[in-house]
């Protein structure tokens, strides 16, 4: 076998962390995709991982040398409600790598076989989920979000039952961390103490050091993951990305994006849009993911507690203190991350109301929420000034007559909201402010829409895409799924015009819920 340099420093811990235990071999395991940027991240040697040696090790018919296989125990909040007792019910994870970024990086194998944790489940994965996972954490490490990744998609030669019988498959997934908010719950929850902090030295010394150096390194752990969850979220809200099942068991305590399960990107804009099929009361909606991410922290706050200080009010009031501060640290991600969808360069106290103000109109117009920035991107190359547009519009009437109107990239812009003249005056009215406020600034039209287009996405994976390569890979031809992770993985470039993969879904074609894969 070749030599992989595995260690499992997780494998450390006391026994009560985890359950050790070997994947469940699979019948007759074919590579769909290697992850080749991720293999070389990891010093892997490609030409090994795809001989049937390698695909072996992948699929956890073979374990490699000094891997120490093993099912993470944790708790959890599932849409509110307590769950003491979860754990990874169809995960194994092998042990870590040192990439070539000296970054440690766990791999896990995701539908690896039934564990103690498992419950009702089979332990195993079907090839929607796995090819799901693969293509959006592609899609968020090439949209520079904080996610896990996948080195692997690996069909396993066995049925997997579901609705009906699906091919199954099995996902090694790659992570700086697959310690959860969770995680820390399981302890707290059984006043477990030592456990508790021995969880917290080893997140401490493993992904936030300088917390070890601090008055107080429990209560500077929460400060430094409230600070990183801030950071991934702001990034979600400014790609339209819905997470879908924010439970605190989903929740890693490195602020990288992890368990894509009924995850999706919105098409049209809409505040309270849900795509999951379980979150019937819209608790993880696209408008309510920030406040979440904070409700998630004050669970993790409450289990740190305990370490924080011996008195309780102390401990109450730090822990309190550092929750309430969450609000503007997001805020400060997601305006900056706004002012750049914009084209800002400077700061404005109302930068974030023009920006409210956009949204606003979008959801009135039902405008697509990817495109709308990326017109806005192209439309600042042009030359048009606020003059212009008060010149273009009439005295006598508030319509828009977008035909004779001779900046096409205007009219391509206002062209996205709706139908209706009223939406598109009020979107014409916006671009008045907006060229209004880009005139306080000296950045050239040409740098400015240069960089609001490697900010502003053309490509996302469309729901309708992700599951036309489902349906496909179903049939065994993975085409549609390599022709769109080569869109998603480049989905800065005016190139990817030509393949359609910019396009919104027709109304026959539009996905309105996603499922979890178990």
């Amino acid at each position: 076998m070749q030599p992989i340099a595995f260690d499992n420093s997780y494998a450390r811990l006391p026994d009560g962390f985890f359950v050790r235990q070997n994947p469940v071999a699979v019948d007759r395991p074919a590579l769909i995709k290697l992850n080749d940027r991720v293999a070389k991240l990891l010093g892997l040697d490609e030409a090994f991982l795809k001989s049937n040696e390698g695909i072996d090790l992948l699929a956890g018919n073979s374990v490699p040398d000094k891997a120490e296989p093993l099912a993470m125990a944790y708790a959890g909040h599932q849409f509110g409600g307590w769950a003491p007792q979860l754990g990874d019910g169809r995960a194994i994870l092998l042990g870590e790598l040192i990439g070539k970024d000296d970054n440690r990086y766990d791999i896990q194998l995701k539908g690896a076989g039934r564990t103690p944790f498992s419950r009702a489940g089979d332990g195993r994965a079907w090839v929607g989920p796995v090819l799901r996972e693969y293509l959006i954490s592609e899609a968020m490490h090439s949209l520079n979000i904080s996610s896990t990744w996948s080195l692997a998609a690996v069909s396993t030669g066995e049925a997997v039952l579901r609705d009906s019988y699906m091919p199954g498959a099995l996902l090694v997934r790659v992570a700086r961390s697959h310690v959860r908010v969770g995680t820390f719950e399981f302890f707290a929850a059984r006043g477990m103490k030592n456990e508790l902090d021995a969880l917290t030295h080893y997140v401490i010394e493993r992904f936030y050091p300088a917390a070890a150096n601090a008055e107080n390194p429990a209560l500077a752990l929460l400060e430094a993951v409230s600070e990183s969850t801030a950071a991934m979220v702001a990034q979600w809200q400014n790609v339209g990305f819905i997470h879908g099942v924010m439970n605190t068991d989903n929740m890693n305590i490195s602020g990288e994006t992890i368990d894509y399960g009924p995850c999706a990107f919105m098409d049209d804009y809409q505040a309270d849009k849900v795509f999951s099929s379980i979150d019937m009361h819209g608790r993880y909606a696209y408008r309510n993911q920030p406040g979440i991410a904070q409700w998630n922290l004050a669970v993790l706050a409450q289990s740190l507690m305990p370490l924080i200080s011996d008195d309780d009010s102390e401990a109450l009031q730090l822990a309190q203190t550092c929750i309430d501060g969450y609000s503007e640290i997001y805020k400060t991600y997601y305006v900056e991350g706004l002012r750049k969808k914009l084209g800002l360069y400077t700061a404005d106290e109302a930068d974030l109301a023009l920006g409210s103000d956009l949204f606003s109109i979008m959801e009135r117009g039902k405008a697509d929420f990817t495109l709308t920035f990326r017109h806005l991107s192209w439309l600042a190359e042009s030359d048009l000034t606020v003059a212009d547009l008060i010149k273009n519009t009439s005295e006598q009437t508030s319509k828009i007559d977008i035909a004779e109107n001779n900046n096409t990239l205007l009219t391509n812009f206002l062209s996205l909201f709706g139908e209706g003249d009223k939406v598109r005056e009020e979107a014409y009215q916006w671009v008045q402010l907006w060229l209004d406020r880009l005139s306080q600034e000296s950045v050239s039209p040409k740098e400015r829409s240069q960089r609001m287009c490697a900010f502003n996405p053309l490509v996302i994976p469309r729901n309708h895409r992700v599951e036309e390569a489902i349906t496909a890979a179903v049939q065994s031809d993975f085409s549609p799924f390599e022709n769109l992770l080569s869109a998603v993985t480049d989905p800065y470039s005016d190139t990817q015009l030509e393949n359609n993969y910019h396009i919104p879904p027709t109304s026959a074609q539009i996905v309105s819920q996603t499922f979890c894969g178990t």
